[in-house]
């Protein structure tokens, strides 16, 4: 019979064993900006707005030039990164309400099915402490896509894209369980088209991203001791415009000489300008409280830091041409830095986003990387980072060997996908330099393939079709292999695929 004392001793070993083993796993900190444009942080040309936290994680890590998101607004790009599927083969390929289906459900989207596979559950399954803070979009709360359903531990935001287009909701969520912050919630909707616009009346009790940030640092202090997975798909700049009116006042007065009164949608503001540059600069303060929790829970120097956005700025309204959806006014700040299109658009401006990523001691601090890359490559990335076996059927390609300096680039990279059915159904593919473009799919009159060479023409302002019909042939025969049917989410691409009413008719 072995000693009781030497059994505690072994016992002791053991666990301590398991803990060192478990504390020097890799943690990953996924902060994701929500319509952030690509030219609207310092560290990627923006002049007028202070993101000085973000520029100091680009000073201590890795800033990419030519990293693009997964869709061109929320939900499909969100939907792309979290099952490393791009959107040729992505379940969610636009922002439907789930209610449209699920009539059972008062908010949130499509949900994501029993049988998608996400980052988080990967992880999860690992062992590692998930949580996520922010606003989810990917099923409601009790759906097949609830966060608790796709691997978070945690989950506490918002679950519905709708209910965050208000900065002081009803009511967010806490795993199921659903938190009233404002008993007069203000609208995220709504006019004014006469009389004085005040700041102060579009201002309510509980401003919810002054609750999520605290979520945050606590779950990186609680898991300090163990591996975590931390998603943070914040709402900013995302309008409705509701920053506190002393975040707005940092910024100059003459900025604003024109009021927004709502005529493109959202609610009024009496300074736009200055809103929208208090709501990156907010962002900013998010970033930089979360790299100080990570510093206070002595966790930086193995925590995997990755910022990026999920699609371009606001785009153009129908109502006065001053502004842009929202009152934003991207043409002031120059949001995409000279690429063209906005959110909604598969053009380099709805779709190219910052990407900045620190690791202490793997990731050489102050690099810039012109790898091209996206939200498809997150999954086969991370999971390298974290030493975990990969799915085989993911789209994306590793990313690990560049981030680490094991190769400046990826030495062969497979062509990037988007097959987008909103704004009129659009599709892009990028063949190496060149990236390939067609509009107006749902529509009685498709658009012709455009041809770009985006080493010579970053801004999509030059043609090259007529020069290259071997790369449209070759477009074509890739979207063959990788399109799968949606019937969801159709996009009919010609020459590709079949439309919608011919799918219908094959069915009968």
């Amino acid at each position: 019979m072995i000693p009781s004392r030497i059994i505690i001793v072994l016992v002791g070993w053991w666990l301590g064993v398991c803990c060192t083993s478990a504390a020097s796993r890799l943690n990953v900190v996924f902060i994701l900006a929500d319509d952030l444009g690509w030219g609207e942080l310092g560290s990627y040309g923006q002049k007028k707005i202070p993101t000085p936290n973000l520029d100091r994680l680009v000073s201590q890590g890795m800033r990419f030039t030519q990293h693009y998101s997964g869709a061109p607004v929320c939900a499909p790009s969100r939907c792309v990164l979290m099952t490393g599927k791009h959107l040729g083969r992505a379940e969610v390929r636009g922002n439907l309400q789930a209610r449209t289906r699920f009539p059972q459900f008062t908010e949130g989207q499509y949900p994501l099915s029993a049988q998608a596979l996400t980052i988080p559950t990967l992880f999860q399954r690992a062992g590692y402490s998930t949580g996520a803070m922010g606003k989810w979009g990917l099923g409601p709360v009790g759906s097949t896509g609830d966060p608790n359903s796709k691997g978070f531990d945690l989950f506490f935001g918002y679950n519905c894209q709708s209910v965050a287009h208000s900065f002081y909701p009803p009511h967010i969520w806490k795993n199921a369980d659903k938190i009233i912050i404002n008993s007069k919630p203000i609208p995220g909707h709504k006019q004014q088209p006469e009389g004085e616009v005040r700041m102060e009346d579009w201002l309510g009790q509980s401003y919810a991203p002054a609750l999520m940030i605290p979520e945050a640092e606590k779950f990186i202090a609680t898991n300090a001791r163990k591996p975590f997975f931390l998603y943070l798909p914040f709402i900013e700049p995302h309008v409705a415009m509701h920053p506190p009116k002393e975040a707005v006042e940092r910024f100059p007065a003459d900025w604003d000489r024109e009021v927004y009164r709502g005529e493109n949608g959202y609610i009024p503001h009496p300074r736009p300008r200055a809103a929208y540059a208090a709501m990156i600069h907010q962002l900013d303060e998010h970033v930089g409280r979360v790299l100080a929790a990570l510093d206070r829970a002595g966790v930086s120097d193995r925590t995997l830091v990755i910022f990026s956005s999920d699609n371009g700025p606001t785009h153009e309204g129908r109502g006065d041409s001053s502004f842009h959806v929202g009152g934003a006014d991207p043409k002031f700040f120059n949001s995409t830095a000279g690429l063209r299109g906005y959110k909604g658009s598969v053009h380099e401006g709805g779709i190219r986003v910052p990407l900045i990523v620190r690791l202490p001691g793997r990731i050489s601090p102050g690099t810039v990387n012109a790898t091209p890359g996206y939200f498809a490559d997150w999954f086969p990335t991370l999971c390298d980072a974290a030493g975990l076996d990969k799915p085989t059927d993911l789209d994306g390609q590793s990313l690990w060997p560049v981030l680490t300096g094991a190769s400046p680039s990826l030495s062969s990279r497979k062509p990037m996908v988007w097959v987008f059915p909103e704004y009129q159904g659009q599709v892009a593919v990028r063949l190496g330099a060149f990236k390939l473009v067609r509009l107006n799919l749902n529509t009685p009159s498709p658009g012709p393939w455009r041809v770009y060479d985006l080493e010579a023409d970053p801004g999509e302002s030059r043609d090259v079709a007529a020069a290259q019909p071997d790369l449209i042939q070759r477009a074509e025969e890739l979207l063959r292999r990788e399109v799968s049917d949606n019937k969801l989410f159709p996009v009919h691409i010609p020459g590709v695929n079949t439309s919608p009413v011919e799918s219908e008719k094959k069915a009968l």
